[in-house]
């Protein structure tokens, strides 16, 4: 036989099994990443636009800090929930790339 015949396995194949394995685990990598980019994103959108716009006049009847307290999100509220968000994502990937061996 010749070194290119195809009926041959290379010895560094690890054959079609591993190939769908790794296939399903990174759909479901992926599925999983961007569900929870969807839930993130929602959450964001709903403490800027709701918070600060849609729902300003109802919270303005309370007060944070002597300002009315839909003001506030408008202002500062919307950032510091922004940044929460920005370590939530970072925690919860670390898990999810965990449970799918694709961390560093």
């Amino acid at each position: 036989m010749t070194d290119n015949d195809p009926s041959v396995p290379e010895p560094n194949d690890s054959g079609p099994e591993s190939e769908t394995e790794t296939n399903a685990n990174e759909k479901a990598y992926w599925s999983e990443n961007i569900r929870l980019l969807w839930s993130l994103m929602a959450v964001w959108f709903v403490v800027s636009f709701g918070a600060g716009i849609l729902f300003r006049d109802f919270l303005d009847q309370f007060s944070l800090g002597g300002y009315p307290l839909g003001f506030w999100f408008a202002q500062q509220g919307c950032i510091y929930v922004f940044v929460l968000l920005i370590f939530y994502y970072t925690w919860k990937i670390k898990k999810i790339e965990r449970k799918y061996d694709l961390d560093d």
